[in-house]
């Protein structure tokens, strides 16, 4: 076996990869797996060539691989955690991520990977939306947080920590949160729609079709919008929900 014929291989299957030409970079990956066997980056690859491509068993083979070549590869638990939630085996996917993310922290070198953050927020969004659906509020608006902490662009979890709120019925801190996302991103319409709504259940009907109304100056064809304003010129006899 040749180093360099491996390199070569590996840099022409990434290259392949990066044009989407997935069937001829398997290719290359394939023979550099079979010439170095304990090649974790290959088996890395392989692994989203199959995931992109919709073969999860190869994908959850080729994962499970990275991660007994090098136990420290998050990025590799991380992609089988939501390989195996996608597939219903939410336990599995919840240990693979808890011991991914314990590594996380438990790193001393302080150096934060931006791409590595932006992917476990987006697991922590994932079990939030599982916990909101049963309505274990607690647990969602803790997970929430955690998503906004890791990926602060992630401005959607912002509006369901407002919603968390409101339906604990703490609804001065939904307002708090939706006029702060208001404030720091003007053009976010899905905050004025949310804080409309929050207005709208207290009672503040004028307030609410301020919101709606500012809103629909950015999004004219918003039929979301257009409903809320439609409906809430009779506010005696509708209830509408954040």
């Amino acid at each position: 076996m040749s180093v360099s014929n491996v390199s070569d291989l590996l840099y022409s299957a990434k290259k392949l990869y990066d044009e989407g030409n997935y069937k001829k970079a398997l290719h290359l990956l394939e023979e550099v797996s079979n010439l170095s066997p304990s090649h974790s980056e290959a088996f890395f690859m392989m692994g989203n060539i199959y995931h992109i491509e919709g073969n999860l068993g190869k994908a959850i083979k080729a994962f499970n691989k990275v991660i007994e070549l090098d136990p420290g590869n998050t990025d590799a638990s991380i992609s089988l955690s939501v390989i195996l939630n996608d597939i219903g085996r939410y336990e599995d996917a919840k240990n693979i991520f808890d011991k991914a993310d314990k590594k996380i922290k438990s790193e001393s070198s302080g150096v934060k990977d931006p791409h590595v953050d932006k992917k476990f927020s987006t697991k922590h969004y994932e079990l939030a939306e599982m916990y909101f659906a049963y309505n274990r509020l607690d647990e969602a608006l803790f997970e929430y947080n955690k998503t906004i902490e890791l990926n602060s662009e992630n401005l959607d979890a912002r509006i369901k920590v407002a919603k968390v709120y409101a339906k604990k019925g703490f609804t001065h801190k939904a307002i708090e949160v939706l006029r702060a996302v208001k404030s720091d991103h003007p053009h976010f319409s899905p905050a004025r729609v949310a804080l409309g709504l929050v207005h709208y259940g207290l009672g503040n009907v004028v307030e609410a079709q301020n919101e709606w109304q500012q809103a629909l100056m950015r999004e004219p064809n918003n039929q979301e919008l257009h409903m809320y304003l439609s409906l809430s010129k009779d506010a005696s006899e509708t209830v509408l929900h954040i």
